[in-house]
């Protein structure tokens, strides 16, 4: 059986052109089966109700729809929802819609768990678990579209769990499927991939024609505190990462978590700075959820104000970005390490809670 959900648009096309052009079916049956993927998905075959019975029936015993199962739903005071979906063999992701304006954005997952232990982080405290295939990454943005269209989002961000370049195959199919018209259709700079600078696959990215956009987990100015708070320091060195995000075309984001007496002093700045203004990157300051490392102290409000404020001095645009869903499980795998608990080491998840949090 194949799974229409793990192939781009494109190749879902072909291969269902060829399936009906061997049934006898008309032409025109493609144009009706194409937008069932992705643009009015639809949960299941069945449920396809514009096509005639024995060809839904026929397309459910050739082409499976991939569905995640929602395991759990948080929604914070300030509007932001979590879901904790579970994954066919009993692994858990977690995806993230947080509305602003007429803005939506959803915040996907690309692995389970995640290899590279940076401190500030729940999921690298789960350790990794498997990779996503795309059908599992890009059905995260279609589950919320059959809950409800009015939730479709107008951005994606690859910031959910795991390290989107270490898992590229996937990733770069999913960019295709997101961004085409006969896929999700989100325009290119509305998807931003997230990644700490895996070098050789960066440069695949960067490889690509579309406008999408770059954020890069930075979080520290120099090398020695870098590998302190993220061991892929050792493997891509700082110096390296800077030297490849000045080959790249497009504007870069340069992320970077405060946390109180870590990384926080107005050198700190100084020397971020040094880095951030000859790419004229944006600076995204974040707050430290404290969800994400309870043994780590966030940055005061003042201290992260005199930070921003020390960054825009020496030419650096800067953004203090507000902590989003604090009274949810909302930092980066907080709710499955949480829900997941001891069941981690059985792969399962032992909750079903449908959590609506006001």
């Amino acid at each position: 059986m194949i799974d229409l959900l793990s192939l781009t648009p494109a190749a879902a096309r072909a291969a269902l052109e060829q399936w009906l052009r061997a049934r006898g079916e008309p032409a025109y049956r493609l144009r009706q089966i194409m937008p069932r993927l992705w643009q009015r998905p639809a949960a299941s075959w069945a449920d396809a109700t514009d096509l005639p019975a024995p060809l839904r029936g026929a397309l459910e015993e050739a082409f499976s729809l991939h569905r995640l199962s929602l395991k759990v739903h948080q929604v914070s005071n300030d509007g932001t929802q979590k879901f904790l979906w579970e994954l066919g063999d009993g692994e858990a992701i977690e995806s993230v819609l947080i509305p602003e304006g007429k803005r939506r954005t959803l915040c996907i997952s690309s692995q389970a768990g995640c290899a590279l232990g940076c401190v500030f982080c729940a999921t690298g405290r789960m350790g990794f678990r498997r990779n996503l295939n795309a059908a599992e990454i890009a059905g995260q943005v279609r589950e919320v579209l059959m809950r409800d269209p009015a939730l479709k989002p107008t951005n994606i961000v690859f910031m959910g769990m795991g390290e989107p370049l270490l898992n590229w195959d996937a990733v770069d199919s999913t960019l295709t499927t997101l961004n085409q018209p006969e896929g999700l259709g989100i325009g290119a700079r509305h998807i931003t991939l997230s990644t700490v600078g895996i070098l050789p696959n960066l440069a695949k990215f960067g490889r690509r024609k579309e406008q999408f956009r770059l954020a890069v987990s930075l979080h520290a100015p120099t090398p020695a505190l870098r590998r302190e708070l993220m061991p892929i320091e050792k493997k891509y060195a700082l110096p390296d990462l800077m030297e490849a995000l000045k080959q790249f075309r497009r504007r870069v984001t340069l992320e970077y978590v405060l946390i109180g007496g870590t990384n926080d002093s107005l050198e700190t700045a100084d020397q971020l700075a040094k880095l951030a203004k000859p790419l004229e990157a944006l600076v995204n300051l974040i707050p430290l959820h404290p969800g994400g490392a309870p043994d780590l102290t966030p940055s005061t409000r003042a201290q992260m104000l005199a930070f921003e404020r020390r960054l825009k001095e020496r030419g650096v645009e800067a953004v203090l970005r507000r902590s989003r869903g604090l009274d949810i499980s909302a930092a980066c795998g907080q709710l499955r390490v949480e829900i997941a608990g001891p069941a981690r080491a059985r792969g399962k998840i032992r909750s079903e809670e449908h959590a609506h949090i006001e």
